[in-house]
């Protein structure tokens, strides 16, 4: 197929094509092996415009179940829901999950096929850029807690993940630019030429076509970049903390917003603070953070903290951040534009709350 690209991981394929929405029934069969039953779990914006053409193309004994759409459904209460709706509709072993929308609905439905008879496959359909790039590369999969993002959940690889750059011009706007945050991390924490052209693409969203050579080679890249990390870290014990650049203070940020802030709008924040950290600790050199803060304004983020989180709120939010480790809070810092440092600890980088608090002041 004419623009098609495959990114393939140790134990399952990234198909990027245009129409692959079409084609998910050949794609899963040929990944995933066959399912005796098919359940397609999406949100209440997707599945209006996307869910009947992925149950046709799946045909057979294929369920469509419906969440809110929306971060503050990412809960256990919605998982605990999908998974009675399953038990009572009579789904077993040999079953297979279609996650069908968003990182929300990837995260929370990778969650149930984890879980669901101790594990069923699932295929990732991810449709926003923010998914594509990034929630539904990896196989994390979870839900939020009053607490914090994604502190409930399990490591659960998807059988395969199909990309079709079609269903973006169906998305908003602002979706669509806050997915960037994700592409433009990508460039920053490994390929400088990269960030370049994710944020010239960003900052022209008028022009750009999803299914344009330009959208499926940005998309495709940065699902190269994620998979090569993954590659040699898929647990998260070490190389695979570089992924985290701008989520420590980016997630605070997001659960102090009560989830009425973009994701990606929040990374963008804890991008540009987390930059500057970098180069107060000594870890980045100089001009790191204004590059990095640059391109992200460039892109159309306001890379300011809103001014109703102080930065005593902002500092606390992030001890209820996974990655913090005996009281002390961890952070994936750049050593300059392209490459990360913290090679010899682990990647990642212990820094004293007041040093944080004064960046964010």
């Amino acid at each position: 197929m004419s623009g098609a690209r495959t990114i393939a991981l140790p134990t399952y394929e990234v198909s990027v094509a245009p129409g692959a929405l079409g084609r998910i029934a050949e794609i899963a069969g040929a990944n995933g092996g066959s399912a005796h039953r098919h359940a397609v779990i999406t949100d209440s914006h997707v599945g209006p415009l996307y869910a009947a053409r992925v149950r046709d193309a799946i045909g057979g004994r294929t369920t469509v179940l419906t969440i809110p759409a929306g971060e503050a459904h990412k809960t256990r209460e919605t998982w605990a829901r999908l998974t009675d709706e399953l038990i009572a509709a009579g789904f077993g072993r040999d079953s297979l999950i279609i996650a069908l929308g968003g990182g929300v609905v990837g995260d929370v439905a990778g969650f149930v096929a984890a879980t669901y008879m101790r594990g069923i496959p699932y295929v990732q359909v991810p449709t926003t850029l923010l998914a594509m790039v990034d929630a539904s590369i990896g196989g994390k999969t979870g839900v939020d807690t009053a607490a914090g993002k994604n502190l409930v959940g399990a490591f659960h690889r998807p059988s395969s993940v199909v990309v079709d750059p079609s269903v973006l011009a169906t998305l908003p706007r602002e979706h669509l630019r806050a997915g960037f945050a994700e592409v433009i991390k990508h460039g920053a924490i490994a390929d400088e030429a990269y960030l370049e052209r994710a944020v010239a693409a960003a900052s022209d969203l008028a022009s750009l076509d999803p299914t344009g050579d330009a959208m499926i080679d940005l998309v495709s890249r940065s699902i190269e970049i994620k998979a090569e990390v993954v590659r040699r870290d898929e647990r998260e014990g070490g190389l695979r903390k570089i992924l985290n650049f701008g989520h420590t203070i980016g997630h605070a940020v997001e659960l102090l917003s009560d989830y009425s802030m973009l994701h990606g709008d929040a990374i963008a924040v804890g991008m540009s603070y987390e930059s500057e950290l970098a180069e107060r600790c000594g870890v980045a050199k100089p001009g790191t953070a204004a590059r990095i803060r640059g391109a992200v304004e460039a892109a159309g983020f306001d890379r300011r903290r809103p001014a109703s989180m102080s930065p005593d709120r902002i500092v606390e939010a992030t001890h209820g951040d996974k990655k913090a480790r005996a009281g002390r809070v961890e952070y994936a810092l750049p050593s300059r534009v392209g490459a990360m440092a913290g090679a010899a600890t682990g990647w990642s980088v212990v820094v004293d709350d007041e040093l944080v608090r004064a960046v964010l002041a």
